[in-house]
């Protein structure tokens, strides 16, 4: 139970470019489906049209201010005592994006971060978060190679206290 969050990162903390990934590293994409398989993830209105459709295999909730939206085969909820509600039957899968990580970082009680090794152009940043409240339990180099030519690492935080 609880909110787990699920992102990557450069260092400069880009997340986003156009509502779009600005690197292409298909070994955070199979760490994210490993971590959300089977879970419920939670994402906002940009990050699922981003996206385009449901996320397989998946229970998919949307959060928006709009009480106006519908998205075929996914549940759409408005406020954050709704993801208070959720997180206390089940873990929840933060997946994004910028407004929806911020608004949620106080809630969170553990991070799995793709942590990339360089610098990236983009419009959508992670909030800053201090260190000091977390505990790396976790942390494994990607491998390189012509598919996955930047530089990173898995990294999973857990809150202290």
């Amino acid at each position: 139970m609880g909110l787990t969050f699920v992102w990557a990162m450069g260092k400069n903390r880009v997340i986003g470019a156009n509502n779009q990934l600005p690197w292409r590293l298909p070994a955070d994409l199979a760490y994210f489906k490993r971590v959300t398989m089977g879970k419920t993830v939670l994402m906002g209105r940009k990050t699922h049209e981003s996206i385009g459709k449901p996320l397989p295999q998946r229970r998919n909730v949307i959060l928006t201010r709009s009480m106006e939206f519908e998205a075929p085969g996914c549940e759409v909820i408005h406020t954050l005592d709704e993801v208070s509600l959720l997180a206390a039957q089940e873990e929840i899968m933060v997946i994004g994006g910028a407004e929806i990580y911020k608004q949620l970082l106080p809630l969170a009680d553990r991070l799995h971060v793709t942590e990339i090794g360089e610098s990236f152009e983009g419009d959508a940043f992670f909030p800053v978060f201090f260190l000091e409240d977390w505990k790396v339990i976790e942390r494994t180099p990607g491998i390189q190679d012509e598919k996955n030519i930047h530089p990173h690492e898995f990294v999973v935080y857990e809150r202290l206290s």
